[in-house]
C-alpha cells in the first residue's frame, strides 16, 4: 500500500499512520491513535520500571583481633543482609603495626566468606588495598 493511500485510509478513520518499524524494508506501519499508543508505552515503561530491584551494598567491618562473638554477630548481619537480596562488601581496616600481617586478614576473610557460603558466594576475592582487605559477597540466585 502507497503512503497517500494510508495517509488517506488513517485520515477518514480519525486515526495516525504510526511508523511501527522505520528500518524495516519497507518501513511498516499502523493506523492507530498515537496518543493512545504514547500513554500505553509509558504506562509499559514505568511497570517495567516498577519491577526492576535495586542491589544496595551493605558494608559489615571486620577486624584483626576480632572476637568469637564479635564475629559472629557480623555473620549474622551479613546474612540478613544477603537474605534480603543486597550483596556485602566485607572489609577489614589494619591499624598499625597489623598492617605486616596480611595473612591473618585473609584468615578471617576466608572464615567468613565460608560462614556465609549457604546463602551468598563470593564476587570478589579478598584483596589489599591500602590499608584495607576488601571482599563482595553477592547473594545466591533465588530459584
Amino acid at each position: 500500500m502507497s503512503a497517500r493511500d494510508a495517509l488517506k485510509l488513517a485520515s477518514e478513520q480519525n486515526l495516525d499512520l504510526v511508523k511501527i518499524a522505520p528500518q524495516a524494508t519497507p518501513p511498516v506501519c499502523r493506523i492507530m491513535d498515537y496518543g493512545k499508543y504514547r500513554f500505553e508505552q509509558a504506562k509499559r515503561e514505568k511497570d517495567a520500571k516498577k519491577n526492576q530491584k535495586v542491589v544496595d551494598i551493605k558494608e559489615v567491618r571486620l577486624s584483626l583481633n576480632i572476637d568469637t562473638h564479635d564475629f559472629n554477630t557480623k555473620v549474622n548481619h551479613a546474612l540478613r543482609f544477603l537474605e534480603d537480596g543486597d550483596k556485602v562488601k566485607a572489609s577489614i581496616r589494619f591499624r598499625g603495626r597489623e598492617m605486616a600481617h596480611p595473612e591473618m586478614g585473609n584468615e578471617i576473610m576466608k572464615r567468613f566468606a565460608e560462614a556465609c557460603s549457604g546463602v551468598g558466594s563470593v564476587e570478589k576475592q579478598p584483596k589489599l588495598e591500602g590499608r584495607s582487605m576488601l571482599m563482595f559477597i553477592a547473594p545466591k540466585p533465588t530459584k
